[in-house]
């Protein structure tokens, strides 16, 4: 059996200008990133051109740490598409250093259905992530260099709110002490994140204009001076220097799938600790060329469709027009109370068990006014006998189910999800979007309307820290801002260990943090870090160059 580098490796790619012209785009808005990657201008888009084209969310169950494989579902609706006559264009996010060298080994979707090449979107890519990195540190630097200068003028900020990142899990670097005195500079306490979840990384993800990045830059919060004023970037008057560091990284990237269809890869991984979705360059650029725009959101749809929905729909003004629900046995089985090691068991009772973590999200995407279809992303320990039940079980809801199998099959194995997905947009499309929340309702509020709707809380819990935040929000007149609630991945609670059902836990808010140049107002529930740590064994020990090839990604 082939690796997932190996059948990247085998295929041969079309020359990147090639899948540009066949999507309309002129030569003179193609920048070529070697043979085979490009970014497109930013001048490409224009949002009276997709009115009648169709955008469809790929999210997920609660995940395994193992994840669900959404890329690989969404990778797989893209070639199903082409393979039955259709116009579709991916818009993906970008994969992170840190999972790739951490947990998963890479993020670029699996077996026959990929984008590739996918050892470069892995790795460095069009160095999006180092631009974004380097931005976000050149603003801690500007700012440690401005206190230090203008200290003995009286400057001094009672709160400093702006933090280091880097796109390396490492938990050694999430609380640290710098500067050291004298002309080492003043003594902070603080930390790193990592580059998914800076605000450089939001603001890119939601900018639609050079003007719109610059406005957006200047905005950014830094801290509170002793008089109880807000610093900004723009009080330095650096936001140019900074968006001269962003300027290429805010140029959609234009990749290709495994069967050479046309993918835009973009910025926003994280869903558990950022608004995890790709930029709204990217998804506006695959609405405008392609009848139908496929992308997905971070983790199970707690997370990443909950935000996509009230965020990023919310400040784009999109509308989703179908939302697929991927889910898996394994994840199910996990969900229903079966032992880690032996959820690749047939095991139907298992799998029913766990039937109340597929409902909520199914009722909650129905709660957006969504239509739900459920693809199930077949692996090879799956029996016949289980995927009907589980049919039977998601054709009861309501809900479309088709198995997909374009990890094994490529675009011939999601033929059945695509020509149903095109079947119920056509007779069954999605209601205007109905948000969790409005954007005059406190931040408390906002807060409770998700934990106790969407998640199933039982109750709100704030730090002094967190409270203190609110104020200051209300003070600054940004509680307008929508919410994005960072937590663990495997569980609708805090609990990254609660697999089964958790109506009633309580929702411990242990810090908030405002994204002034993002719009958004982070919330951090329970023990999750923005800085991961690597595993016991991270992927790292298998990742390798041999004979000139990189081995290990998958």
């Amino acid at each position: 059996m082939l690796t997932d580098i190996e059948i990247a490796k085998s295929v041969k790619l079309r020359p990147i200008n090639d899948i540009a012209d066949e999507l309309g785009i002129n030569e003179n808005l193609v920048e070529n990133y070697g043979r085979y990657i490009a970014k497109i201008s930013t001048n490409i888009i224009d949002k009276k051109k997709f009115k009648n084209h169709h955008l469809i969310l790929v999210t997920a169950i609660s995940p395994t740490k193992a994840g669900n494989g959404k890329t690989t579902v969404s990778v797989g609706l893209a070639l199903g598409m082409h393979k039955i006559g259709k116009k579709a264009v991916l818009a993906l996010r970008e994969p992170s250093l840190g999972p790739c060298f951490g947990m998963k080994g890479g993020a670029a979707g699996g077996g026959y259905a990929q984008v590739l090449p996918m050892d470069k979107i892995n790795l460095h890519f069009t160095g999006d992530f180092h631009a974004i990195t380097a931005a976000n540190n050149m603003i801690a630097a500007l700012l440690d260099n401005y206190r230090f200068q203008h200290e003995a003028e009286g400057f001094k900020l009672k709160k400093i709110l702006w933090r280091r990142v880097m796109d390396i899990n490492d938990r050694g670097l999430r609380q640290i002490i710098t500067g050291l005195g004298e002309k080492n500079g003043i003594e902070t306490q603080t930390g790193f994140d990592i580059t998914p979840a800076s605000e450089i990384m939001a603001i890119m993800c939601f900018a639609t204009s050079l003007d719109d990045l610059r406005r957006r830059i200047d905005n950014i919060l830094l801290g509170i001076t002793e008089d109880d004023k807000p610093f900004r970037v723009k009080d330095m008057g650096v936001g140019g220097s900074i968006v001269a560091l962003l300027l290429d990284a805010l140029s959609p990237n234009l990749v290709q799938t495994t069967e050479g269809t046309p993918a835009f890869v973009h910025c926003g991984p994280f869903a558990n600790i950022a608004h995890g979705c790709n930029s709204v360059m990217a998804t506006a650029a695959a609405l405008e060329y392609g009848d139908y725009a496929i992308t997905e959101a971070g983790f199970g749809a707690d997370l990443g469709a909950e935000k996509f929905f009230n965020i990023k729909c919310r400040k784009a003004g999109l509308q989703p027009a179908l939302t697929v629900v991927v889910v898996t046995l394994q994840a199910l089985k996990m969900h229903g109370g079966v032992a880690l090691e032996d959820i690749k068991k047939p095991n139907i009772q298992g799998m029913e068990n766990g039937y109340w973590n597929l409902d909520k999200h199914v009722r909650n995407m129905q709660s957006f006014g969504q239509t739900v279809v459920i693809a199930f992303n077949k692996f090879a320990t799956d029996t016949d006998e289980e995927i009907e039940v589980l049919r039977k079980h998601c054709e009861e809801m309501g809900c479309g189910f088709a198995v997909n199998s374009a990890f094994a099959e490529g675009g011939k194995g999601a033929m059945k999800l695509a020509e149903l997905v095109v079947k119920t947009i056509d007779e069954r499309p999605s209601a205007p979007l109905q948000l969790t929340y409005n954007d005059d309702e406190p931040v408390l509020q906002k807060i409770e309307d998700v934990a106790f709707r969407l998640y199933g809380a039982g109750s709100v819990t704030l730090s002094k820290s967190a409270q203190a935040m609110i104020e200051e929000i209300k003070k600054l007149g940004v509680g307008h801002f929508p919410i994005c609630i960072a937590k663990t991945q495997y569980s609708f609670s805090t609990d990254a260990k609660a697999y089964g059902p958790t109506e009633g836990f309580e929702l411990h808010v242990r810090d908030i943090t405002l994204n002034m140049g993002a719009e958004m107002i982070v919330v951090i529930a329970g023990p999750i870090m923005r800085m991961p740590g690597l595993p016991k064994s991270p992927q790292a020990e298998r990742i390798d160059v041999v004979s000139g090839e990189i081995t290990g990604l998958s």
